[in-house]
């Protein structure tokens, strides 16, 4: 074997590791992204390239996830969790407060500790239930219930409703994947609906009512709140069928859509590509979670099981609440769409959870070899 063929081996070992299903969709996902940022950013400087320089630092963690063993990621969940309470503690006592909302704390850096919870809460309780396996009873899932709440309160707390939403919904995701019955589900969706004027009155902070109230009639705040989704509807009712066209989207050039390169991204990308290139990215989020569902039902272990099914739901939660707001159905909670909005925080933990389905599909390949 010459050196050539040597090196083109060493090379292809290196993203082995890769599910290949899931890396095309990736891929296909990040340039649709690039195309709508270059686009949104051009008034912008600068926006693109720190974009692109997210892009490879998320890759980086995805690619050194996807080679650590599900086994040896089940190691990190307590002190992974321990280490995000703690922060979150301490953001609670001594964080920085800006616009209202106290969620991140200076450590000689700058960090948001509620992004920790994101991969750590379902690791957790995935940690959890594998060593329950056998021998589930109802204290299980209460102690679970126990373990969702800690770090879903204390970040409602600060207050960052959209942060809430996914770290919960990352964490309900594996309590019903560990077998929650549907009976105790339709119950705690009908406690849910009947403490819901209870949790509307008492622990919903006046700007989230405020939204709730504004999703169902944005007019009522016009040129504030409403604003945002008063001129969201707008671009993307004006796309039509196929859209205004690549940099030809008026209210994203015009500066009506505010944040347009990061919560209002779709946006941007619906008034420029319309209802077919809705369907598209609609299709290939579909594609996404489903496989990532697959991966997880075939998963060996109930820690990669339920790991890869919360991780899934987490990207579904993303996409899902993203661009449901940004059409007026869901209140705006400052959700960013997976892949496509700018952000380094969040590109970075979705990519740490794109590494984590990597490692389960790719290592139980392994196992049956």
């Amino acid at each position: 074997m010459d050196n050539k063929s040597v090196y083109w081996s060493r090379f292809r070992s290196l993203f082995m590791v890769f599910d290949a299903p899931l890396a095309i969709l990736l891929f296909l996902i990040i340039s649709t992204g690039i195309i709508t940022m270059y686009s949104a950013g051009l008034d912008w400087p600068g926006r693109v390239e720190h974009h692109l320089r997210n892009i490879v630092i998320a890759f980086f963690v995805m690619w050194i996830v996807a080679n650590v063993p599900p086994q040896t990621l089940m190691r990190f969940a307590v002190p992974l969790y321990v280490l995000g309470i703690t922060l979150l503690v301490g953001v609670a006592m001594f964080g920085i407060v800006k616009n209202g909302s106290r969620r991140w704390l200076n450590v000689g850096t700058i960090v948001q500790p509620s992004e920790i919870l994101k991969i750590a809460l379902p690791l957790m309780l995935a940690w959890y239930f594998q060593k329950r396996e056998g021998s589930l009873r109802w204290k299980d899932f209460a102690i679970a219930t126990v373990i969702l709440a800690i770090p879903a309160g204390l970040i409602a707390k600060q207050p960052d409703l959209g942060t809430t939403i996914l770290v919960f919904v990352a964490g309900f995701s594996v309590i019903f994947f560990a077998g929650l019955s549907w009976r105790l589900l339709a119950g705690l969706v009908l406690v849910g609906l009947a403490c819901l004027p209870l949790v509307w009155k008492f622990l919903l902070h006046d700007y989230q009512r405020h939204r709730v109230e504004i999703m169902f009639d944005p007019t009522v705040d016009a040129l504030g709140k409403g604003f945002h989704i008063i001129q969201s509807m707008i671009a993307v009712g004006s796309g039509g069928l196929t859209g205004k066209g690549w940099q030809s989207g008026t209210q994203s050039h015009l500066e009506f859509i505010p944040e347009h390169t990061t919560d209002f991204i779709s946006a941007v990308y619906l008034e420029e590509f319309g209802f077919m290139g809705a369907a598209f990215l609609v299709t290939l989020y579909f594609l996404f979670v489903l496989r990532g569902l697959t991966i997880a039902a075939n998963a060996p272990t109930l820690f990669s099981r339920l790991m890869a099914g919360a991780i899934t739901m987490i990207f579904f939660t993303y996409a899902f609440v993203n661009m449901g707001m940004v059409v007026g159905i869901l209140p705006v909670v400052g959700v960013p769409l997976p892949f496509v909005s700018f952000g380094g925080t969040a590109m970075v933990t979705l990519g740490m959870g794109a590494g984590i389905l990597m490692s389960v599909q790719h290592h139980r390949k392994l196992m049956k070899s």
